[in-house]
């Protein structure tokens, strides 16, 4: 007579896997995938401005936002955060200089660039508000960001190819819909090697965009192994984001790189940081095999940065940057009407939010990921698992790369990084508000406008109820 265990009574009275629904979590991974593997020259057909399909999403995500705030049955998260506050003052900075440049004259190609520019910048703003009051819980968040990890892993390949095989995949990553912006090789050169740029506009963007996922791929792998889960698929594409920072042939990625491991090694174990120095030393070692150039050429960046000739040329510009600031210094001349070629590009964000934007947009531009810094360092702190206070300190080290990198490159006139930043963003927010409700309501320490804001939207939805019955 065959004995029944308590093992096999429970999988003969297994219960259905309870079914996952459509939320701010696949909304925020959909536009991730979009963002990351499709292409940056490939844009909509069949609207006036040069759209990606990523910032379609995204201004779709920015609908749903808003219309799912009209009700309190969606799941939807309500009040303030740090986060949605400075999103908020960013697009109010974005739309004051988009008034003040407008109230006066403009070329009809620059007022044409300044419309373009406020329509991506409101997407940006809906989608890191999407991202962060439609992401619910910790689980949810983490399905959007290894979202994130996979699709920069095959940005390496695709960026691996192209270095190594001189195979361009993105010629054939052309979806219905869409038309191609430019026909210009994604494969260029600096000295002897290549440098690529996978899916992005640009080697620059590239390598900045792979610094930024680095950590998070690292956090993955780190913690998938503590937790006694398989943790070579994270290894794999840790590897193959790494990889991107070497074919990207970029100073701004090594900077990049440098400004992360500072906030990780204060963060990680003792352990944790002999680890990864050995992974860094064994990585420099596989590039030195397979492409033996490439590190010479990544040390003579900076061992020559004096003689570089872009170097020298941007320096030369600054006198014209200063000309400008002076003219506009509050409000600027106006978002994206500094475009090139018509104007010299100042290959540095800083100083060209100081043009476009002055002194209210560019205060903006860098409180976006301060605060984004903040909210992540904040999860961190309030965390009582270690999990997630690894998680908060893998987005910091994220969130430092863009404001690092705005000082090497023109950050905003790319549309992967920026929109990479602005997910990211919504994360920290997502997050933050996350564990702050798993804390009790007693004897916490959370600010007191989210504790305010908590108590109003708990009265809101009681009086809700009360007048629906």
């Amino acid at each position: 007579m065959a004995v029944t265990t308590p093992g096999r009574l429970m999988g003969i009275m297994r219960l259905p896997r309870q079914q996952q629904y459509a939320d701010g979590a696949t909304l925020a991974s959909l536009l991730a995938a979009t963002l990351l593997v499709i292409p940056s020259k490939m844009v909509v057909r069949g609207i006036p401005f040069s759209l990606t399909l990523a910032s379609v999403v995204s201004l779709i995500a920015a609908m749903c936002w808003f219309c799912a705030q009209l009700t309190t049955n969606l799941g939807v998260a309500k009040g303030r955060t740090p986060v949605r506050t400075v999103a908020f003052v960013y697009a109010l900075a974005n739309i004051m200089t988009y008034g003040y440049a407008n109230a006066g004259y403009l070329p009809s190609d620059e007022r044409g660039f300044a419309d373009h520019r406020l329509v991506l910048a409101l997407a940006l703003v809906g989608l890191a508000i999407a991202v962060c009051d439609g992401v619910r819980g910790v689980d949810r968040l983490d399905r959007v960001l290894k979202t994130i990890v996979v699709a920069g892993a095959i940005m390496g390949v695709i960026g691996s190819c192209q270095f190594l095989l001189d195979l361009d995949l993105t010629k054939y990553l052309q979806l219905p819909g869409l038309r191609p912006t430019s026909l210009d090789s994604a494969v260029l050169s600096r000295g002897a090697q290549n440098r690529v740029a996978s899916t992005t506009g640009h080697p620059i963007e590239f390598g900045v965009v792979c610094a930024m996922m680095l950590p998070l791929a690292a956090h993955y792998g780190f913690n998938a192994k503590e937790e006694g889960k398989p943790a070579l698929r994270w290894w794999i594409c840790t590897a193959l984001i790494g990889s991107g920072l070497f074919f990207s042939v970029s100073r701004s990625a090594v900077l990049c790189v440098v400004a992360i491991g500072l906030v990780l090694f204060l963060g990680w174990p003792t352990r944790r940081r002999l680890q990864a120095v050995l992974a860094a030393v064994a990585s420099l070692a596989v590039m030195k095999v397979a492409s033996p150039g490439l590190t010479k050429t990544i040390y003579n960046l900076f061992a020559n940065a004096g003689q570089d000739s872009s170097v020298q040329v941007r320096a030369h510009r600054y006198t014209q940057a200063a000309n400008e600031i002076r003219r506009h210094l509050f409000l600027g001349r106006g978002a994206g009407t500094w475009y090139y070629p018509k104007y010299n590009a100042f290959d540095n964000q800083y100083i060209m939010s100081m043009v476009e934007t002055g002194l209210i947009g560019t205060a903006a531009f860098i409180a976006v990921f301060v605060v984004g810094m903040y909210a992540a360092a904040r999860a961190r702190y309030m965390a009582t698992d270690a999990r997630t206070r690894d998680l908060g300190l893998a987005l910091t080290a994220s969130l430092l790369v863009p404001l690092v990198g705005a000082a090497t490159f023109d950050l905003l006139a790319f549309g992967t990084v920026t929109g990479l930043a602005f997910l990211l963003l919504g994360c920290t927010g997502a997050l933050l508000r996350s564990v702050a409700e798993t804390v009790p309501m007693e004897g916490d320490d959370r600010p007191m406008a989210w504790r305010i804001s908590h108590r109003i939207d708990t009265v809101t939805d009681a009086l809700a109820r009360r007048v629906s019955h």
